[in-house]
């Protein structure tokens, strides 16, 4: 069974808050690629990207949505650039995908400084808009579904999508 749905989007969107709430309002187990590459690598996202680089860093994103989609048939949530890859967006082809689209002022918000996130060095306002502009489209192609997030509570956001996917 493939997953029931897969969350994407940016940093500051709220994927694994909302993943949480769905599995637990279905009754499924959760999982989020994210902390799935922390597990198997022993090592924190952000000193992967510092001490091997973005490059090593999304060869072991990409394995982790593989093993994942095969494997998981709860709520899956993707790191914000999961999607970049071509493989990856290939086995998101004909699943349920919710692309949780979150604007500029509320995605600043929610990350703050962008402590522990290591595309965010530098200026935050200006880091995120270049990675919003930059990933939007990819999230739209991939997207079954587009759930709007800003001035939202995580509650809100994931009784829409179960609307969307059917309870």
């Amino acid at each position: 069974m493939p997953p029931r749905v897969v969350l994407v989007g940016p940093m500051g969107a709220g994927k694994t808050t909302v993943a949480g709430l769905l599995a637990e309002a279905w009754g499924v187990p959760v999982r989020d690629t994210d902390a799935d590459i922390e597990a198997t690598t022993g090592r924190e996202i952000s000193d992967i990207f510092v001490e091997s680089g973005e490059d090593a860093f999304r060869e072991l994103e990409a394995a982790a949505v593989a093993a994942a989609v095969a494997e998981h048939e709860g709520v899956l949530a993707l790191g914000g650039g999961a999607v970049l890859r071509p493989e990856s967006r290939a086995l998101l082809a004909d699943l349920p995908v919710v692309f949780l689209r979150v604007g500029l002022t509320d995605a600043v918000k929610r990350v703050g400084l962008g402590v522990g996130r290591p595309l965010l060095l530098g200026n935050v306002r200006s880091r995120i808009k270049a990675l919003l502009d930059e990933r939007t489209p990819v999230y739209e192609s991939v997207a079954t579904h587009v759930v709007e997030t800003d001035d939202r509570t995580p509650d809100e956001v994931a009784a829409e999508i179960r609307e969307l996917i059917g309870d």
